[in-house]
This record gives C-alpha cells, sequence and structure tokens, in this order.
C-alpha cells in the first residue's frame, strides 16, 4: 500500500507541542528565522516542516498549523509547485538510480538562488531542508553563509536525525526544536492512519519494534522488508554466506537498503532478546543476554559509521551479516 509522502500529510500526529511552539513563537513576533527539527528517522519533522510551511504561506492564522487538503495552496505545496517554497534534499542521482549519499554544494546555491527573489505572492519565503544532517563540508558552509544574513519575513527549516553531525556554527544559528518518540496512543492512531489496511495485531506487532516512529514502523510493515526481516532471522540463527550474499542483494534493491537493512536486523535482534529475558533461554546459536547486547552495540555503531563516513553500502551490509551470523 501507498503511503503520501509528507508533504501531502494533512495530519501530525504526537508532535502537538512542537507545533505549539511555533505558533507561540510567531503570535509573539519571535519566529526565529532558521529551526532545526531534530528526532529520531521517520517521527515526524518533515511532516512537520511542510505543514508549518502550508500554514504560514496561507497567512499564518489559526489555533493549529492545520490547511484543509482541499484549498489550492495545499495541492500546490504537495506537489512542489508554490513559488515561495523551496526544498532541499538529497538529490536523485540518475546514473545510479539512486538517491545520493549527501546534499551537495549545487543544492544549496538553489536556496541563495531563491532568497534573492522577492516572495511571488507577497508573503513569506520558506525554505525546508530536509536531511540537513547529510549537507557536506562545502554544502554546509554554503548554508552557514545564509544563516547568517536571512533575508526578512524568511523561514528556514532543517530537519535533521542526527543534529550533532551539523556545523556547531549551523546548530547555533537556529533554534532547535526536538521531537521525540511517539508514544503508544498516537503510534497507534498514526498507524491506523496511515495504513488502515494493518489489524489491530499487526499494529500490536510494529509498536515494540518501531522505537515510536511512524516511518519505521511503515519500513517494516513493508512487503520486501518483511521479506529481509525473515531472511534476518535466518543468518541469526546460523544460515551460511550464502544466505548472507542473497539478503545483500535484497536489501541493495531498495533506494533505502541501508537503513531498512539495520532497521530490520535491530528489530530482530531486539525482539530475540527480550524472548530470551522474558523465558531465561539464550538467543540462537547459544549466546546470552550479554552476547545479544554487545552485538546490538556494534551494529550500531556500524550504521553510524556508514552513514557518518559514506562506507560502501555492500561491504557494510556484508559485516553486519556477518556479525549476526557469528562470523
Amino acid at each position: 500500500m501507498t503511503v503520501a509522502a509528507p508533504r501531502e500529510q494533512a495530519r501530525l500526529f504526537g508532535h502537538e507541542q512542537a507545533e505549539g511552539t511555533l505558533l507561540a513563537a510567531h503570535r509573539g513576533g519571535r519566529l526565529h528565522h532558521a529551526w532545526l527539527l531534530a528526532g529520531p528517522e521517520g517521527v515526524g519533522k518533515e511532516t512537520l516542516a511542510f505543514r508549518a510551511a502550508r500554514w504560514l504561506l496561507a497567512g499564518g492564522e489559526g489555533a493549529t498549523m492545520a490547511v484543509a487538503p482541499n484549498l489550492p495552496l495545499f495541492r500546490r505545496v504537495a506537489m512542489g509547485s508554490h513559488p515561495d517554497l523551496l526544498t532541499v534534499a538529497r538529490a536523485f542521482d540518475e546514473k545510479r538510480g539512486v538517491r545520493r549519499d549527501e546534499i551537495v554544494i549545487e543544492d544549496v546555491r538553489r536556496v541563495a538562488e531563491f532568497l534573492r527573489r522577492t516572495a511571488a505572492e507577497g508573503g513569506w519565503r520558506v525554505v525546508v531542508v530536509d536531511g540537513a544532517d547529510r549537507l557536506n563540508r562545502n554544502a554546509a558552509n554554503a548554508l552557514l553563509k545564509l544563516l547568517e544574513e536571512p533575508p526578512a519575513r524568511t523561514l528556514l527549516l532543517l530537519t535533521a536525525s542526527a543534529p550533532g553531525r551539523l556545523l556547531p556554527t549551523i546548530r547555533s544559528r537556529c533554534r532547535t526544536l526536538r521531537l521525540p518518540p511517539l508514544d503508544r496512543d498516537a503510534m497507534t492512531a498514526a498507524l491506523r492512519h496511515l495504513r488502515p489496511d494493518l489489524s489491530g495485531n499487526g499494529i500490536d506487532e510494529l509498536l515494540p519494534l518501531s522505537g515510536g516512529s511512524p516511518g519505521r514502523a511503515l519500513a517494516l510493515a513493508d512487503d520486501a522488508a518483511a521479506q529481509l526481516r525473515a531472511g534476518i532471522e535466518t543468518v541469526l540463527a546460523g544460515a551460511g554466506e550464502a544466505e548472507q550474499f542473497k539478503l545483500a542483494e535484497l536489501a541493495l534493491r531498495r533506494p533505502d537498503g541501508i537503513a531498512t537493512f539495520f532497521d530490520q536486523a535491530a528489530a530482530v535482534l531486539g525482539d530475540g532478546i527480550r524472548r530470551a529475558a522474558r523465558s531465561g533461554a539464550s538467543l540462537p546459536q547459544g549466546r546470552g543476554l550479554a552476547d545479544g547486547s554487545e552485538l546490538w552495540s556494534r551494529l550500531a555503531a556500524m550504521r553510524d559509521d556508514a552513514e557518518r563516513f559514506t562506507l560502501d553500502k555492500r561491504q557494510t551490509i556484508l559485516s553486519g551479516l556477518h556479525l549476526l551470523g557469528g562470523s
């Protein structure tokens, strides 16, 4: 089932406090020119960014940031055709058929060109930098210059799952708004809205694995991701290299292969650790709870290194599978 992209979402779940902070700042005439929306992957940062953009472009009025989906403005934002909204993210690499690993300086130069123009509709101009923690050094420095001298009636919204990777000078010029993982009620409401085809039992199975992230829950519910998860379970139980290579190829077919692999690996391992803790049994291959915890930590560090240093995806996934398989 296809789920609407964040810029197409009319509802926001679990982040009423963050929305309220933005509303109060605007009402008080204290809307900072740049905000850093920080939180786990898939928690709703991009959804809030586009919700705030729509609301401000619509005039910035109302008790909430809701804009009716049937309005032309909502549709223009959803389609990416509003002249006073610019979105910057990792561009699609036509040659490789996947998104680039980082945001490059050419992407940020579009922001400078956008801000040199006057607002087409006479109001605010909004820039959304999605995945700002993926800015490379040159792109980060170029954005920093724009943050230092922002034009009037301009709002920059940066999203980041790992804000610590941003230049400290960029962080210091933004007001940080942290979006925590959603609680059980908000997660349940979000999944019922986003995936109405999921059963109550299906949602209950996803909740402990998703870490309060609707995006992660949706990835776990994906059929291809479920196939990858089943394969990881066989590797954890001792499947050989042939199965590991097969799973690496399966993961690499996805544009988000690294993230999906490590999400699924963490879900499988975490599920096994919880079962072992309740029953007193060992993990597969005779691993104890301490072994499982160490394996979890090593996989998390491996994922972090892969994203921070843009390591080879195939080799990273294979290394993770070797760890899971006890190699």
